[in-house]
């Protein structure tokens, strides 16, 4: 196969808070943003061969993602252009501990336009790992191209890895979210959610409930449930454990659950068999790589810009644990 993971949905700028002018008017950063491209820079940034399908206008800041999306290494071949719509926008806010909140310029955007007929089947045909989210699913013609992307890459013998990613603005209200969200589960081998997007997919405040019930209801092999500075949980079908994250000084959040599941998938393509193969303790050290990813991610600005290299990840990793026989 060709690919190591490829992924399809929403590429956007982001615009990033960076202080203030000298009148005191809010500055914003242009930086590359949307999950599922963080999530393939992050494993372009770890040497695996990733490719993109999405699109952006043909404006400006469509050119700057292709350019942006090259820089990291990750192949253009899916990208496409169009005059229908602009390319995606979305200005974070972030507060006094790091953690954003989002306005999104998209009505349309350019992502929502991906029709089945543009979708880059050659190179779903060719990849290990298919990764995609929710937020493509927002909105026709890209729901139907996300599922029909998902089924042929599943067809052809892709592991679907799937974020749910629910930003409740860009849904008509939670049921039309439920439906289309449940809709991708039910596709997926490999899920990562946020402690919060757990309780709203399985109505259920016990996480540790939540996660089996999603586990068992929709045939899921790996369930991820990040949790912040805390670390992240795991249910598979036996299994319901806890691995610890790195203490860090968080600047921003933004791409830190990206860098954590890119990780996660590098992982996956090192150990190279079966997640139902797997034994607790691999999944476990998997996991501890990939808390200090997410966490590296939350030490700088932007979500690509902030993705680490194994040298960093690994240095992170050697450093807290000095520290913790230091005591």
């Amino acid at each position: 196969m060709n690919y190591d993971v490829v992924a399809l949905g929403e590429y956007l700028i982001d615009f990033t808070p960076y202080g203030r002018s000298e009148a005191g008017r809010p500055l914003f950063e242009r930086n590359p943003g949307g999950a599922p491209v963080n999530v393939v820079a992050a494993l372009a940034k770890l040497g695996k061969k990733t490719g993109f399908i999405g699109k952006v206008g043909s404006d400006p800041f469509g050119a700057y993602l292709r350019e942006a999306l090259l820089d990291v290494g990750v192949s253009d071949g899916g990208l496409v252009e169009t005059d229908e719509a602009h390319t995606t926008m979305a200005f974070i806010q972030l507060d006094a501990n790091g953690d954003r909140s989002f306005h999104f310029a998209r009505n349309p955007g350019a992502d929502q336009l991906l029709s089945v007929d543009e979708v880059n089947l050659g190179m779903l045909a060719q990849t290990r790992i298919f990764h995609f989210g929710s937020i493509s699913m927002t909105a026709e013609p890209a729901y139907t191209a996300t599922l029909r992307a998902v089924q042929f890459a599943k067809e052809h013998g892709a592991l679907i890895s799937y974020d749910p990613n629910w930003r409740p603005s860009l849904w008509r209200n939670e049921e039309h979210a439920l439906e289309a969200i449940r809709a991708g589960l039910s596709l997926a081998d490999l899920v990562k959610v946020s402690e919060e997007e757990l309780v709203f997919l399985a109505d259920e405040q016990d996480l540790q409930k939540a996660a089996r019930q999603l586990v068992e209801q929709y045939g899921i092999a790996l369930l991820l449930v990040t949790a912040g500075g805390t670390g992240s949980f795991y249910q598979m079908k036996d299994w319901w454990g806890k691995v610890d994250s790195y203490s860090v000084q968080t600047i921003d959040t933004t791409g830190a659950g990206d860098a954590f599941f890119g990780a996660m998938l590098y992982g996956m393509l090192e150990k190279g068999k079966a997640l139902q193969l797997w034994e607790e303790e691999e999944l476990q050290l998997a996991l501890r790589f990939a808390n200090a990813a997410g966490a590296l991610a939350t030490t700088r600005k932007g979500a690509i810009p902030s993705l680490g290299t194994l040298e960093e990840i690994r240095a992170l990793m050697r450093d807290r644990e000095r520290e913790d026989v230091l005591g």
